[in-house]
């Protein structure tokens, strides 16, 4: 019993987090919705009562005196009641719904920024994965968002206002009705409850299959996984999971609408038995003359309407409970914990050294030691060469230097403090990096290489220049302005995987940091191309420190220092002309490799 309470008491601490949470936000963006929502809420609440008042007094006028004048008043006004009421609620309607496009919207480019503001770490986060899906799911497909939560609510309002309306009608004149009509819907409530709780249930189960079924609908219409689709003959793989997922999505589905039909089968019977007990009732109160056959009429039409809105709001909170409960997901992930401790210490404009102490690494959720003891120092205007073999910790020793991750132990200082204590915006500010799997955008050339920035056409022109691409460009013709990729523009161009890292590069170096970080710069560059960015290496780079991690060991001649990885620790470290001909050495070993193929 305990249990269950703690249980109801969360629940209704979600929905009151998830309203507190989204009506400001909404009531600032689109006050004029709420006021559309309470004239739509009193055109509804009204709408009962033209039937209501006006049947009755028709039904014994033509029982008693026919008098014609009267029954034209009385029709004229139970039509042109009716008919402004609907045309009020119709067109107030469709009003508000031209709303939740632009919620819908609001929330998405909110969720969108969190998104791509939340912790690197997070991305590759299963938990945090599977959360995003949540978040967006349900705030679109199960809570229908702002709109959906707050349809729910006018509905209740609109249906609280109509109930007291009736009640006075009901209780002076046939008061055994509330008896009837309150027995079933006890009745139909509990029905709902359950069908809501089912409904959850299954929401809870489709949060992770949702995002590999659209994970893989996605990969399956991608045309950048063509290629290997087709020369690897994966189309029937692809197909054959995609039916998979399908199908475990429909048994879910099945399996939802199984558990609910009975429950639906007793709603109907409830329905059936209120009906028969209501005609039963106010039946007999005709029969023994305590009521006329327009009071008989008003009192069916009353309790029908009293039954209707009690449903609506029984149903009405219910939903809204259960949308609010689907909708607070998107709320747990825009209030998604943190994965790096964040300081406000503010990084200085000057010379900086960067020092990794004993620094361990083990990625979250595994247990394999990637990094285990490195300790070197990086000195402002010094290019360190980073090398080794795949798996080595080459890329893992960048990521934790960004503070895309922070060390499972030890420490990275800059300027002697640790970097957990700067601003973390700051701190990323110093890091120009070109990383493996470094994206671009079907945006225009000019988009990509500035991104967020500013840059005159003459300094973009120069950085172009810089890293080989003034060919090319001007060849193109619109320039820098050309499209790449053909997403959103059939006359956008495909640059080659050479031309792809040169215009990361180029960002890189537009962006101006103190420390430049080229993860495999070189790798899709034919040998001609590497020598010229190996040549012009230093003119591209200047005074900025430099950390260039490769294995074509031939760039390391260009680099101050080299850390050698092996096995998640630096096992040697010196310049190029002290590794290469140190005995058993693994630089040493790896250069004469690497060196043979050129002589």
């Amino acid at each position: 019993m305990q249990k269950r309470q703690n249980k109801d008491k969360k629940s209704e601490s979600h929905i009151m987090d998830a309203l507190k949470y989204f009506y400001p936000i909404a009531w600032k963006a689109h006050k004029s919705y709420f006021f559309i929502g309470g004239m739509q809420v009193l055109a509804g609440a009204a709408h009962p009562f033209v039937n209501i008042f006006m049947t009755p007094l028709i039904i014994d006028e033509l029982l008693g005196e026919r008098d014609i004048q009267k029954l034209l008043m009385y029709a004229a006004i139970l039509v042109l009641g009716n008919t402004l009421l609907s045309l009020a609620s119709s067109f107030l309607g469709v009003t508000m719904e031209k709303y939740d496009e632009k919620f819908q919207n609001l929330f998405t480019e909110q969720m969108s920024r969190r998104v791509m503001e939340l912790d690197f770490q997070l991305t590759e986060d299963k938990k945090a994965l599977d959360q995003i899906e949540a978040a967006r799911t349900g705030m679109s497909w199960y809570s229908g968002g702002v709109h959906g939560i707050s349809q729910q609510l006018f509905n209740s309002i609109a249906a609280v206002m109509t109930i007291a309306g009736v009640v006075a009608v009901i209780a002076v004149k046939a008061p055994v009705l509330f008896l009837i009509t309150g027995a079933m819907l006890g009745v139909t409530a509990f029905i709902n409850s359950r069908k809501n709780k089912i409904e959850i249930e299954s929401y809870a189960k489709l949060s992770k299959l949702n995002r590999v079924f659209g994970y893989l609908g996605y990969e399956i219409n991608d045309f950048r996984f063509g290629k290997d689709i087709r020369l690897y003959g994966a189309k029937d793989m692809m197909v054959e999971k995609w039916e998979k997922y399908t199908g475990d999505s429909i048994k879910n589905w099945k399996s939802q609408a199984d558990r609910q039909l009975p429950l639906s089968i007793a709603s109907v019977f409830a329905d059936v038995a209120r009906d028969f007990g209501s005609y039963l009732y106010v039946g007999i109160l005709v029969i023994t003359g305590k009521i006329t056959v327009g009071a008989f009429s008003q009192l069916l039409s009353a309790g029908g309407t009293f039954y209707g809105s009690m449903q609506v709001l029984a149903y009405s909170v219910q939903e809204m409970i259960k949308r609010t409960g689907y909708a607070y997901e998107y709320v747990k992930f825009m209030n998604y914990p943190a994965a790096i401790e964040k300081g406000s210490r503010h990084v200085e404009n000057k010379p900086h050294t960067i020092e990794f102490r004993n620094v361990c690494f083990t990625y979250p959720n595994t247990t394999v030691t990637v990094l285990d003891g490195v300790s070197v120092t990086l000195h402002q205007g010094e290019h360190l060469s980073v090398v080794g073999l795949n798996g080595a910790g080459k890329t893992t020793f960048v990521k934790l230097l960004c503070r895309l991750y922070d060390p499972t132990s030890g420490e990275i200082l800059l300027d002697g403090v640790n970097i957990k204590e700067y601003d973390y915006n700051e701190y990323m500010q110093l890091f120009s990096p070109v990383f493996q799997d470094f994206k671009l955008f079907a945006f225009s050339l000019k988009d990509n290489i500035i991104l967020n920035g500013e840059c005159d056409d003459s300094e973009l022109d120069g950085l172009i220049e810089q890293v080989g691409l003034a060919d090319k460009v001007n060849s193109l013709e619109n320039g820098r302005e050309t499209m790449l990729f053909k997403a959103f523009d059939e006359n956008g161009v495909e640059p080659s995987g050479g031309e792809q890292q040169k215009i990361a590069i180029a960002r890189a170096l537009h962006k101006s940091s103190p420390v430049v970080i080229l993860d495999e710069p070189t790798a899709a560059l034919d040998p001609v191309a590497e020598y010229e960015i190996y040549r012009q290496f230093d003119t591209l780079v200047g005074g900025k420190t430099a950390v260039y991690i490769s294995h074509r060991l031939s760039s390391c001649r260009f680099c101050d220092k080299i850390a050698v990885f092996s096995g998640g620790r630096i096992a040697e470290y010196g310049t190029h002309d002290e590794l290469v001909d140190k005995n058993n050495g693994i630089y040493a070993e790896m250069f004469a490799a690497q060196a043979q193929y050129y002589r």
